[in-house]
């Protein structure tokens, strides 16, 4: 460590992601959501329902991607390697960037198989309709419940609580065409809630592709402004400038910072490195709840010096 350095850090949770703590939840919501998958699809048969076959798809789909969340938080729970500083952590925004994809192609399909249906229309049961819809809410409203809280701390459940919840709504627009079929016979409320399901699948998913795409291209987290970040570091006493900042999120729930923090000498020698550390350190987590933060501190002129040594 070279004359007028110093390198401050708070520590990486290894303990897991936050994703980690609704692993069971998880599970147990990939097990709801198979079955009710399988029922549908019978349902789907029976009935000769476009809206509960492409129900069943969105369900297959969930499950996939539930399936990938565990995957993910499996791997994400590893623990850093040589080469792998923070581990495996990513590999859950990976899940959700695929969790996105397959969204955007399952509600792709059923909007094609919807606009099909009105060129060739066929009959459909609506009694069986509502029996195998009402069963796919109430199992959809379960899994609701099971990652309402989680949705909230990480990225790659809010994915899999996003497509639950698109199932819900696909559900009750089950539910909602059988009605119409059975007070008005008209069958083309079918293919309409087909229809309908695909579209409300799209703008959900765009939105958690761009968050996920954040990540991925290491944008500054969610909620925090990087000049606020500026303005509180350099109000510090004897803080002349901050240069070299930058503030990204390796995964839910673990954002990182560092920055090169230019520190007036007197200052330094009166206060000391590690009081200066504690006090940008206090700053920035009482402020913007950054976890990880790492400052090289320097004297005035420093970062001329390095930017010859740059040349």
């Amino acid at each position: 460590m070279g004359a007028g350095h110093d390198h401050g850090h708070t520590h990486v949770p290894t303990t897991g992601t936050a994703a980690a703590a609704y692993r069971g939840r998880l599970r147990a919501a990939l097990s709801i959501t198979l079955t009710v998958m399988v029922v549908e699809i019978v349902g789907g048969v029976l009935a000769d329902s476009l809206a509960l076959i492409a129900d069943a798809a969105h369900m297959a789909t969930d499950a996939l991607g539930l399936g990938m969340a565990l995957l993910a938080i499996h791997f994400a729970g590893r623990p850093p390697t040589g080469n792998r500083t923070f581990g495996y952590a990513r590999a859950e925004i990976l899940a959700a960037l695929a969790n996105c994809l397959l969204l955007l192609g399952v509600g792709g399909y059923v909007v094609y198989e919807a606009v099909q249906r009105f060129f060739t229309p066929a009959p459909t049961e609506g009694g069986l309709m509502i029996v195998f819809g009402g069963i796919g809410l109430a199992a959809n409203m379960v899994s609701l419940s099971l990652l309402m809280r989680g949705q909230a701390d990480s990225i790659n459940v809010r994915g899999a609580f996003l497509e639950v919840a698109a199932d819900a709504l696909g559900s009750v627009a089950v539910l909602v065409s059988a009605v119409v079929i059975l007070t008005t016979g008209w069958q083309a409320a079918d293919p309409v809630a087909s229809l309908v399901i695909g579209l409300m699948i799209v703008p959900r998913t765009v939105k958690l592709l761009r968050e996920t795409l954040d990540v991925l291209l290491e944008a500054a987290p969610k909620g925090v402004d990087m000049a606020e970040v500026r303005t509180h570091m350099l109000a510090l006493d004897g803080v002349e400038d901050v240069h070299d900042l930058h503030a990204w999120t390796i995964t839910s729930g673990m954002p990182v910072l560092s920055a090169h923090v230019v520190v007036r000498s007197d200052v330094l020698d009166a206060i000391g490195h590690e009081k200066m550390l504690h006090e940008l350190q206090g700053c920035l987590g009482d402020h913007f709840d950054v976890a990880h933060c790492t400052f090289q501190l320097e004297p005035s002129g420093h970062a001329q010096h390095e930017a010859r040594l740059c040349h």
